[in-house]
């Protein structure tokens, strides 16, 4: 069973919707576009959200990207996971790249969407409502640092950043 947290949230702007989970037991809250935002191929923009919330302390919220619209388009979260600490009381906003081709606009003269298939290069349009992204809710750990002069290598493998190969 799913532990609930409260988290209180204020409608910065009209069009804002709140995150919702679309199943039951889904960790991934969907979240929508405030406003309309056009990405040309290569540009990075903010997308408001619309909202403002208290996340408790001892919790952060992470922005994650939508898997389908990832698969589907060349939008990207460039930063994911985001992090929003517990201190922080602004409007949220999500950081969204249009990893096209600079100069691939040419090929389309229409805007393409996030119910697009196919992962065509272009320019993208996110609307207002469009649900692009995810939001989490997660609890926080602090780490106490302990120094040493080195660490016991026990429990080292070795190895990373591919080291175990990629099949």
């Amino acid at each position: 069973m799913m532990r609930e947290v409260q988290v209180d949230i204020v409608k910065c702007r009209d069009e804002a919707q709140l995150p919702t989970y679309a199943r039951s037991g889904d960790s991934g809250m969907d979240v929508t576009a405030a406003v309309e935002v056009v990405l040309a191929p290569g540009e990075t923009k903010l997308v408001p959200l619309g909202i403002k919330v208290a996340i408790p302390a001892g919790y952060e919220l992470q922005i994650r990207p939508r898997s389908g619209l990832s698969l589907r388009t060349r939008l990207r979260i460039p930063n994911s996971p985001a992090t929003i600490d517990s201190g922080y009381r602004d409007e949220l906003a999500v950081i969204v790249h249009n990893s096209s081709i600079p100069g691939s606009e040419a090929l389309s003269a229409e805007l393409l969407t996030c119910e697009e298939r196919g992962n065509r290069q272009g320019t993208y349009v996110i609307k207002v409502g469009d649900r692009f992204a995810q939001m989490v809710l997660c609890p926080v750990v602090a780490a106490v640092w302990r120094e040493r002069m080195e660490l016991g290598d026990e429990r080292n493998r070795g190895g990373g950043f591919g080291h175990s190969g990629v099949n």
